[in-house]
């Protein structure tokens, strides 16, 4: 494995891999630099036979991801958003495509294109501290790719609310929903997350790499087409004025702050 600039890589004795954005951002924000090493990382890593399970964190308890880089977004047009959009699909993809099972370890705030990043992991375990959100039509943008997968997992109408009305939920609300498995306090975070890497574990490591093959390959086909879809639907929505306008409210608000 190469030397990693916005990650930090542990694998076990066991086979355990642990990957953790280390990109000196409070809320482990994905700009560009980040989305490319985190999915040639994922890439890399996918293609080792001694990889049996891979958790997914960031870095401190503030945040999973706390979304896209909104300063990056910004400075988009309709040509540079569509290749923005392109990374990040393919970084979703990249650890929906993983071939052992993926966990989320979930702490903080979840949000936008994080709340998909984690929609497209296997197993999603969060603290008491967790809030989840799509927030991007509160700044001109559709949310789009992985968003695609939401209703499988929390429903069709949660999914409108939470898309619709960029609002957020807290974990219990998260558990309720199905979006996470578990729910636990912050202490105890990391102990739910080695009690189902165990689980895992015990399982035949062939018969568990069949299983999430063919788990991907039972999912519903209009998935793919949504997805490929939304990605020019993102080009569009720069096309006007409004994302501008709306972030640049934003970034407003938050240098008064």
């Amino acid at each position: 494995m190469q030397n990693l600039q916005y990650l930090k890589l542990d694998i076990s004795d066991l086979g355990v891999a642990t990957l953790r954005i280390a990109n000196n951002t409070s809320l482990n924000i994905l700009d560009s630099d980040t989305i490319v090493e985190f999915t040639r990382t994922l890439r890399t890593l996918a293609r080792r036979p001694d990889v049996r399970v891979l958790v997914l964190r960031g870095t401190g308890d503030k945040a999973f991801i706390g979304g896209a880089n909104i300063k990056e977004l910004a400075k988009l047009n309709p040509e540079t958003a569509v290749g923005f959009i392109t990374r990040l699909h393919d970084l979703c993809e990249a650890v929906r495509d993983f071939p052992v099972p993926t966990i989320a370890r979930l702490s903080g705030w979840c949000m936008g294109g994080g709340m998909e990043f984690a929609a497209a992991c296997d197993i999603r375990i969060a603290d008491t501290q967790a809030n989840f959100a799509m927030p991007e039509v509160r700044i001109g943008i559709p949310s789009v790719i992985h968003a695609n997968i939401l209703a499988r997992l929390i429903g069709e109408g949660n999914t409108r609310w939470m898309l619709l009305t960029g609002g957020a939920i807290d974990a219990e609300k998260a558990r309720q929903w199905g979006f996470v498995h578990d729910v636990v306090p912050n202490d105890a975070l990391d102990a739910a997350i080695a009690h189902t890497v165990s689980e895992i574990l015990e399982c035949g490591p062939a018969a568990v790499r069949a299983q999430k093959a063919l788990l991907r390959a039972w999912e519903d086909p209009a998935i793919e087409r949504g997805l490929k879809h939304s990605i020019a639907v993102f080009g569009q929505a720069y096309e006007g004025p409004e994302p501008d306008a709306c972030m640049t409210r934003f970034l407003e608000r938050k240098k008064k702050a």
